[in-house]
């Protein structure tokens, strides 16, 4: 972990494009679909779209997880780290990595676009889930598919019927944050995307290590 961020430290050339690239399609949203002055109708476009932005930036900030990684240096951490370290410490870093930029893309969306969020804690509660539950799953992915030849591909194939379900989860109770329902109506959607993270981090735990010794 402490190598990752090192390396994202020295190479700030990778974090600065992640936030140009939330900055870009913020300012595109708001060119394309007016929606600064924010009506009842426009909620669910403004919700849809924060997290698909989201959704594509955790795509393109965790590919590189295993991707940017050369056999020489996988052969080094090979013989001194064990492969649960080494996924545990990619799913913390992305993590973090991911809940920083999801906290900065909102408040630049809600600055640009408006903020129609009714119930801020819970809003930003769902963020804190979408942001976990991207970093484990892709990162588990981002191993599996950098196996491959073609790996960018083959990670878009993988991560689609897993993150689609959480991703509809995660736009229901974002939504009834903004419309300031009750905490109760989440509670379900707040389980199972728990319950799925916790899934996902035993998985991989289990199974990483028979990933790494291929």
């Amino acid at each position: 972990m402490q190598k990752d961020l090192v390396l994202e430290w020295r190479q700030k050339y990778a974090f600065n494009g992640m936030l140009l690239y939330v900055g870009s399609t913020v300012f595109v949203c708001y060119l394309s679909f007016g929606l600064r002055q924010f009506s009842a109708d426009s909620g669910p476009i403004w919700n849809a779209l924060l997290w698909i932005i989201l959704l594509f930036t955790s795509v393109n900030a965790i590919a590189k997880s295993f991707m940017q990684e050369n056999r020489g240096r996988l052969l080094y951490f090979y013989s001194i780290v064990s492969p649960q370290g080494i996924i545990l410490a990619k799913i913390v870093y992305n993590s973090l990595l991911m809940l920083l930029l999801a906290v900065i893309c909102f408040v630049f969306y809600a600055f640009v676009l408006g903020n129609p969020v009714q119930d801020i804690p819970m809003f930003l509660l769902s963020l804190l889930l979408g942001a976990i539950g991207f970093s484990t799953s892709l990162t588990m992915i981002s191993g599996i598919a950098s196996k491959a030849a073609n790996s960018s591909t083959l990670m878009a194939i993988l991560s689609f019927p897993v993150i689609v379900p959480m991703l509809l989860m995660l736009i229901k109770m974002s939504k009834n944050a903004m419309d300031g329902l009750d905490r109760g109506a989440s509670l379900d959607e707040l389980l199972t995307l728990l319950a799925i993270n916790m899934i996902v981090i035993t998985v991989s735990y289990i199974l990483f290590p028979y990933l790494w010794r291929s």
